[in-house]
């Protein structure tokens, strides 16, 4: 191209960039736009005699049509989330339990996220391998917590109103405290979700004691053990867990096996909700094709107690 045809391509190209584009006013306000804030569920501050001070409680309760005033024949199923504080687990579980709201694939749930101020001292059992005691100094607070969710968590939740069947769920730590939980007090949850626990811990105690342990587990128990591609002695812990889980007439289990596409940091979501599509994959009650607080501008069925 020569300097007489690129002297008029440029011509062209800035008249029709001038007719089709107006730059601001150097310093001009955009255009005003309205916000309101996103809210999802209630934070509470718990006041403890347990830990001796305030504690931080996040429920998400789904927003269902007439729920409040008992148009269901089950009251909905509460998750409790170790490690549920805001800026922790709270917020991406509270929206796998709005999902079901639009695509109706389970029953949705009431999702309380219980914050772990100090997660490494307040969810681990007591060490018994002198190389844990030694290495550890601060560890071992599960039984406190226990008691903490036992005798104030649940009771308010409780407080609530219209709440049913309770499971608790965990990831790595808080999984570990999940199995624990399950052994040494099982009637505190009737549905234990553990994802990736380290079972590393204390020498894989929880693991070799657990047919022990779990033989007097009471009929009805279910659990889903999830794994991601741990390795070691994480991953030979959580197999002998799953195994005595298996053999064990009480507990129904649920194994997810994502050792061959999960990493430790990347199974907790999706693997969450399989398991709660495993645990409340109850189909809503039908009102006509879709469930009826699915279908805009409709009432809840007048017959429905």
């Amino acid at each position: 191209m020569d300097l007489r045809h690129l002297t008029l391509f440029c011509t062209l190209l800035l008249t029709a960039c001038d007719q089709t584009w107006t730059p601001s006013v150097v310093g001009e306000a955009p255009a005003p736009a309205t916000s309101e804030p996103i809210t999802l569920g209630q934070s509470y501050t718990l006041m403890s005699d347990v830990f001796g001070g305030p504690r931080e409680i996040n429920v998400y309760v789904p927003d269902l049509p007439g729920w409040a005033d008992g148009y269901f024949d089950d009251p909905l199923p509460v998750l409790y989330v170790v490690d549920g504080g805001l800026e922790q687990d709270f917020i991406h579980l509270a929206g796998l339990s709005h999902l079901p709201l639009i695509n109706a694939e389970r029953s949705p749930a009431i999702i309380v996220g219980v914050k772990t101020d100090d997660r490494y001292g307040e969810i681990t059992p007591e060490p018994t391998d002198p190389r844990y005691i030694a290495e550890f100094e601060g560890y071992g607070g599960a039984d406190t917590f226990r008691r903490f969710l036992r005798d104030e968590v649940q009771p308010f939740v409780r407080s609530l109103g219209h709440t049913g069947r309770p499971a608790l769920i965990g990831e790595s730590l808080a999984g570990l405290f999940v199995l624990d939980t399950l052994a040494a007090e099982p009637d505190l949850f009737d549905d234990y979700i553990a994802i990736s626990p380290s079972s590393w811990w204390d020498d894989r105690k929880l693991a070799k004691s657990a047919t022990e342990t779990l033989a007097d587990t009471p009929i009805g128990k279910r659990l889903v053990l999830a794994m991601a591609n741990e390795g070691g002695t994480m991953e030979m812990g959580t197999l002998a867990f799953r195994d005595a889980a298996a053999a064990d007439p009480a507990i129904t289990l649920s194994f997810l096996d994502r050792s061959g596409s999960e990493s430790h940091s990347t199974i907790y979501h999706d693997a969450a909700r399989d398991a709660l599509i495993l645990l409340h994959g109850i189909a809503a009650e039908p009102y006509g094709d879709m469930p009826w607080y699915l279908i805009e501008g409709e009432e809840p069925p007048t017959d429905t107690p």
